[in-house]
Order: C-alpha cells, then structure tokens, then sequence
C-alpha cells in the first residue's frame, strides 16, 4: 500500500464525528445513491417500455413482410405464390429465425345488437403462435386441420367485450365484394395485448378462408412474414431480403417488395425513439446532481484538512500526492454512493417487476402497470458510467490543493 492510499484510508475510516465534513460527506453520499437508484430505475422503465410495445407491434405484422410490389396501404391486396425459390436464401441470412405465409382481408362483424369493422388476418399451420401464446386469455389457439377449413376465431379482449362475445359463441363476418360474402366463425379465443389500435383491428383465422373469399388458389397469399432474431439489426437484414426478393419477377410479370416493422408502423417506432433522448437527458441531469454534491464535499474535506495539507507539503509531498489523497478518498465516498444507490435502485425495480404496483391507463399507455426491464449490462454501465464521470469531475476542484501554503496553513494552527 502506498503513502496516498495508507492516508486516504485512515481519512475514510476516522470516527471523529465532529468534523465539519461529515454531515456533507453523507450528503454527497445520499447524492450520488439517489443519482444512481433513479437512473437504474428510469433505464429499467423506457428500455422496458420500448420492449414491450416493440413486441406487441411486432406481434400482429412480424419484423419484416414481403408482398407483391403493387400492394398499398388497403387491406385488399395482390396475391403471390406461397411456393418461392427464394425462401431458403432467405433463412439463411444472418439472424432470420422463421417465415411464415399470411393472408389479409377487411370485413364487417355483425350480432344481434352490435357491427365493427375488422382485418381477418389468415394463418397457415407454419404461423408461430409464440406472442399470442402470452397474450391469450380465454380458450386456446387454433388448431389448424389439413383437410377443411377451421371456422374457429381468435378475436381481441376489446371486441370481445363491444360485441358481447365469448368463448364458444359464433358471429358472422360480412365481405363487401361482388358478390357479397359472409363467413360465421366460432371463438376460440380471447388474446388481450391492450395496444387498442390493433386489438379492435384484427381477428385471426384459417387463411383458406380468405383464399375461397377472394377466388385464390390454394397456393396463393398476401405474403411472407419473416422473423428474426436480432431487432438492432432489422434495417440490415430488410435490405438482405429485399435484395433477394425485389430483383426477381414472377410468373405474371409483378414484383415483391420486402417492408419492415418500421416502415410499416413509422409513427409507432419513431415515437419509440423519442425515448432514447428522454434517457440521455435524465443521464445527464443525475449525473451533474452527483458530481456538483461531489464537487462541494471534496471542497469542504480539503478546506478541513489545510492544516493537515500544509504539514504533509512541508514535509516534502508534492501536489500530485496530495491531490491523489483527496481523489481516493472522495473515490471511496462514490463507491459507497454506488452501493446505496444499486441496493435502492434495484428494489424499487424488482418490486414493481414482481408485484406490478403502479398502475397505468391502458388507453394511453398501451400498457396495465409500469414496465421494467433489468438488464445486468445496463447495471453495469450505469456504475461504471457514473464511477468515471463523477471522479473526472472531481480533478479540477482538487486543484485548489496546489494554492494551499504550508507556512500559511501551520502558521495559523
């Protein structure tokens, strides 16, 4: 152990409580807890909240979709074939997991008292039923036979409820083309994401219901809909999949065109990303609260300590030690700071992440209770973040030693 860290260490472990710096060394310690407990609690909450509506969204339209180049916004759209040569190219790009055939169609939902329109979203039995999995409430999920068409349904909470709906009851949707159609369906299922834009939109079923509605053929679809491992890289592996898709030309001469989850819902994600500078703006003001706390106890020890400072200086320590001293010592007071603020933080996060105390308005929020996403990297870095920014804060202040004068200082004791 070196001189520095043998003084600052006798420093830290004083027990003389009447120092005039113990009441601001606490302070400066609650500064930094509190700094840090709001950071990991703010991180867990907006990373939480980004996952969790990324994942609704990304439920009921998958991260990229590929459909015929003459498709628009309107639900009624071109068909493709469901058998493509390029669909082993695709599950070998980089962090594709899956690919499954889809198949939309608008209709109108009529009972004995109520009408809604709605989007009959058509699966096959390659569908990946995982998100609705988490989200079913009521009944199950379907069950698709090869043979004939499953009249069963899977229809949201919201509809449920507006159209008096539940398990086990039928309802006829109406098609408004030439002729007109109706389909009756049987629910089977409940599913509750409380994203209200999509809950009251669409209604899952077989997709050869939609294929007999619209004359196609058996092989005949919507689209693809490719899942992936890795969102970061969402905007890289769209660019693959078109690449691999938009160059080719069928059979009757259209195009496909691959669109992300993004380009589909852009104000949805660029709402999401308004977020990140919500984080960085609360980053920023926590750590300037715990290095101004910081800054101010560092003050108040060296002014304590001049007497001590000017007899060390007269002794032969130069500046660089003596300012090492204060460093360390201030180092130990952040470090105990951390502990506090980690212990804090992290309670309040898996409280709320276990027992759901807060509560939100899910009309606004999209969300029942207060999201939190814990991430030990996120932990990590805020410590180490707040560590570094705060000691750097302190070099300039610590500066004050090197204008302290032994004479001076031993003079007036």
């Amino acid at each position: 152990m070196n001189v520095a860290q043998f003084i600052a260490k006798r420093l830290v472990n004083s027990k003389n409580k009447q120092n005039l710096s113990v009441p601001f060394v606490r302070i400066s310690t609650i500064a930094v807890a509190l700094s840090l407990a709001v950071m990991i609690v703010a991180v867990a909450i907006i990373t939480g909240f980004k996952e969790q509506i990324r994942e609704k969204t990304i439920g009921f339209g998958s991260h990229v979709q590929i459909v015929n180049f003459d498709s628009n916004s309107s639900f009624e759209t071109n068909p493709i074939e469901s058998k493509q040569n390029f669909i082993p190219d695709i599950l070998k790009i980089k962090d594709v997991k899956h690919i499954q055939v889809f198949a939309i169609k608008p209709g109108i939902i009529k009972t004995d008292t109520e009408i809604q329109g709605v989007v009959l979203k058509g699966m096959s039995n390659d569908f990946d039923w995982t998100f609705f999995s988490k989200v079913l409430i009521e009944g199950e999920i379907l069950s698709l036979p090869d043979s004939v068409p499953d009249n069963g349904a899977i229809i949201s909470k919201t509809t449920a409820k507006r159209l008096q709906l539940k398990v086990g009851d039928t309802f006829d949707m109406f098609f408004v083309q030439e002729p007109p159609r109706a389909r009756r369906f049987t629910v089977k299922g409940i599913f509750d994401t409380q994203m209200a834009e999509f809950d009251k939109l669409f209604v899952l079923a077989d997709i050869r219901h939609i294929q007999r509605l619209n004359g196609w053929t058996p092989t005949q679809v919507t689209g693809f809909e490719v899942l992936v491992d890795n969102f970061d890289r969402l905007d890289y592996i769209t660019l693959d999949i078109d690449d691999v898709v938009a160059f080719q030309f069928m059979e009757d001469g259209s195009r496909l065109r691959a669109q992300s989850i993004k380009d589909k819902y852009p104000q949805i994600f660029d709402w999401l990303g308004l977020q990140d500078l919500n984080v960085i703006i609360l980053l920023i003001l926590m750590l300037a609260v715990a290095g101004i706390n910081m800054i101010s106890g560092l003050l108040i020890i060296v002014l304590e300590r001049t007497n001590m400072i000017g007899i060390l200086k007269a002794l032969g320590a130069e500046n660089r030690l003596v300012r090492r001293i204060f460093i360390i010592q201030s180092g130990h007071i952040i470090l105990k700071g951390l502990i506090w603020g980690n212990l804090v933080g992290l309670t309040i996060a898996f409280i709320q992440l276990k027992f759901e105390v807060i509560k939100l308005d899910e009309v606004n929020y999209y969300l029942s209770s207060v999201p939190i996403n814990l991430k030990l990297l996120h932990v990590l870095l805020l410590n180490a973040g707040t560590f570094a920014v705060t000691l750097f804060m302190l070099l300039i202040p610590s500066m004050v030693i090197s204008h302290i004068s032994p004479e001076k200082t031993i003079k007036y004791e």
